[in-house]
């Protein structure tokens, strides 16, 4: 069953802010792969103008996604996550994550389109500060496969 497009423009309330930590970042970093100093050595990130540890670009997704959940756990929508398979996620930052950040992440659903049986879902997550100014902006594409035939 298709997803109701008068969901589209639904946004939900900001999560409970997240703490970013120098730990968390170097558990990411150090998971991804990436040895940048940036993200684990607090000099190397005041050598290059932040004023404590950086995070990797992709290290919002945790949060956002966790806020996306208020979406996709929302009854009225009727997503069925046990077909839900992760279609696309980009980022466009106004700013690094940094350690000590407090984030807090406003969600809404951007898009609804169904495609061969399938519903694509796109979130918009907004991330901002405890200052309330915007750090990202992070797109999640999320595709809901059509049931089997029987």
């Amino acid at each position: 069953m298709a997803l109701d497009q008068s969901f589209v423009g639904r946004s939900y309330p900001p999560t409970e802010p997240y703490e970013v930590g120098r730990e968390k970042i170097r558990e990411f970093a150090e998971a991804v792969g990436d040895a940048n100093p940036a993200y684990t050595d607090p000099e190397a990130a005041k050598s290059l103008g932040h004023s404590d540890v950086i995070a990797p670009p992709t290290f919002v997704f945790a949060i956002t996604f966790k806020a996306a959940g208020q979406v996709i756990e929302d009854p009225q929508l009727g997503l069925d996550y046990s077909r839900v398979v992760h279609g696309d996620q980009k980022f466009a930052y106004t700013r690094p994550v940094r350690s000590g950040d407090r984030l807090q992440v406003t969600s809404t659903i951007e898009a609804i389109k169904s495609m061969a049986g399938n519903d694509i879902l796109d979130i918009r997550g907004e991330v901002h500060d405890a200052a309330g100014e915007h750090v990202v902006t992070a797109w999640t594409k999320l595709v809901a496969r059509a049931a089997e035939e029987a």
